[in-house]
C-alpha cells in the first residue's frame, strides 16, 4: 500500500521524471529510516533532492574535497533545480532547505 501511495503522489509532483529515476527516489523513500514514516510528499521531496545532488550534481565531489554539506549544497543548487525544472516540479530547492 505504501509504494503505490508513495508512486500516486510521486506522478504527481514530477510527472516527467524517468521510470528508472522513479523507482530509485521511491525505493530510496520506502528505505530510509528517517523517511519510511513521513508524509509521502515530504519523503519524496527529501528522496528525490537527494537523488538528484548524487547522481547529477558534484555534490559528493565537493564534500570529499572538505567542503561543509551546506557550501556543497549551494554551488550545486543551480543544477538540482534545472533537474526538478526538467522532471516537471514545480518547487524549488533554496539555500535555506
Amino acid at each position: 500500500m505504501r509504494r503505490e501511495e508513495l508512486e500516486r503522489a510521486l506522478r504527481h509532483i514530477a510527472p516527467r521524471i524517468p521510470d528508472h529515476e522513479f523507482a530509485s527516489v521511491v525505493d530510496h523513500a520506502l528505505a530510509s529510516p528517517g523517511l519510511r514514516g513521513g508524509m509521502p510528499e515530504t519523503a519524496l521531496w527529501l528522496s528525490m533532492t537527494a537523488y538528484i545532488r548524487h547522481v547529477f550534481t558534484d555534490y559528493d565531489a565537493l564534500l570529499d574535497d572538505s567542503y561543509d554539506v551546506d557550501s556543497a549544497r549551494h554551488f550545486v543548487l543551480d543544477e538540482t533545480n534545472e533537474k526538478l525544472a526538467e522532471w516537471g516540479v514545480k518547487r524549488r530547492v533554496s539555500d535555506k532547505d
